[in-house]
């Protein structure tokens, strides 16, 4: 695909041409089946984050049989392909899928099934990626027939459920040279399925990773005042810290520590030598988050001083909020109201869940949609990140609507 100004058969410009016609449709038929084919081999054999080299192959080889020239990452995994050839006159607009999966055992019982042990595409990276990728054939196509106007980046993540995200490393593999700003949806089972959920802002939220170590001689039960009390202290860490974090913090950040494992002791009247917490800091504020290391450590400093415990911080940084550009999120808003109705669009809120998207915000404008895959009128309640998530498969073919109509009006407003 050549740039903007490439002349067309009947004169116009590929721009002019492009947006003297609609819109494309709803998907064909057999595009429809191939893509929720692809979901479901993908879902079939999840891979975690930086492993996914049979997800690598397979979209690779797909975007090679369409004409594409996609380029694997340096880290073997993942891969970035532009439908179109850039020539430096205009920045990009990228398309994020994230490829990788969980270590949870996948539940359900349906024909794609994982077929591996412990691991499941049990937050919709399956469905991400088959969204990018049809969204990649389609505006293919369009170039083909001179109604891509300009290039379109597709960016295929590795380990986005690896702190502190696979973006970072992709980012620093040049995935968003040349890109002046970047899309993505993210699976979102509280939505049905034809709907996307949108907001200006923060959509996601910040989360780290916290280790604490807490050591002391320990000793008798009988003479505590005579030693370390190392269950004591351990159990003030985990009750106090949250609580001082929380009044030393501005309420409206929303930065929040909750423990996931505790762990001290082996026998009921001996107070043990070592302890151990490990659970998440969560934050809505970009600025709270930037200064949420140096106040969690110092909470925890202080409650250990106190119970004469040695602590030892391991303080993991994640990744920052999700901050939703309001042109981007427009962008998106515009063409979902274009493809399936102003009535297709719901409000969303800003959830306590991370995702390492915001690695991107933090060098081009962007915006995330919640990408509704409930399945309309179902009363069972799912949740990502558990065993029996799974998606309604028509959400493939909204979110390739969604994107392939971002890439267009995205075009037209630039020529405006």
């Amino acid at each position: 695909m050549s740039c903007a100004t490439e002349e067309v058969s009947d004169g116009l410009s590929a721009t002019e041409s492009a947006l003297a016609q609609p819109l494309p449709g709803a998907l064909p038929e057999a595009l429809r089946a191939e893509l929720v084919a692809f979901r479901r081999d993908v879902h079939m054999h999840p891979e975690l984050g930086n492993q996914e080299f049979r997800t690598t192959a397979a979209l690779k080889t797909r975007l090679e049989e369409a004409g594409l020239a996609p380029r694997v990452l340096t880290a073997g995994t993942g891969l970035v392909c532009d439908v179109g050839q850039w020539d430096g006159s205009r920045p990009m607009l990228a398309l994020r899928a994230d490829i990788d999966a969980l270590p949870i055992p996948d539940t359900k019982l349906v024909p794609y099934r994982s077929t591996v042990p412990d691991r499941a595409h049990a937050c919709g990276h399956d469905v991400h990626t088959t969204v990018v990728l049809g969204a990649g054939l389609v505006l293919a196509e369009l170039a083909r027939e001179g109604r891509l106007p300009f290039p379109v980046r597709l960016i295929f993540q590795p380990a986005e459920e690896v702190l502190p995200g696979g973006a970072a490393d992709a980012i620093k593999d040049g995935v968003l040279d040349g890109v002046g700003k970047i899309i993505a949806v993210h699976c979102d089972p509280r939505v049905d399925a034809g709907r996307i959920g949108l907001r200006h802002g923060p959509i996601t939220s910040a989360c780290d990773r916290l280790e604490v170590s807490l050591d002391g001689p320990g000793g008798h039960t009988a003479r505590p005042h005579l030693t370390t009390d190392l269950v004591t202290a351990v159990a003030k860490v985990a009750t106090e810290v949250p609580a001082v974090v929380a009044r030393r913090a501005d309420a409206r950040s929303g930065l929040s520590v909750t423990w996931g494992r505790i762990e001290a002791g082996h026998a009921p009247n001996v107070i043990p030598q070592h302890a151990e917490l490990s659970g998440t800091v969560r934050c809505l504020d970009l600025t709270a988050w930037r200064e949420a290391p140096e106040l969690v450590h110092g909470a925890i400093q202080e409650i250990a001083d106190l119970y004469r415990a040695k602590s030892e911080v391991n303080y993991v940084r994640g990744v920052p909020p999700v901050v939703n550009d309001p042109g981007v999120a427009d962008l998106l808003r515009d063409a979902m109201a274009e493809r399936r109705g102003p009535l297709a669009i719901e409000d969303t809120e800003q959830s306590l869940g991370g995702e390492d998207f915001s690695w991107y915000l933090e060098h081009v404008p962007g915006a995330m949609a919640r990408l509704g895959v409930r399945r309309p009128g179902e009363r069972t309640v799912r949740d990502l990140h558990q065993g029996d998530f799974d998606a309604d498969e028509s959400a493939i073919a909204v979110g390739v609507e969604l994107f392939t109509a971002a890439a267009l009006l995205d075009a037209a407003r630039t020529t405006e």
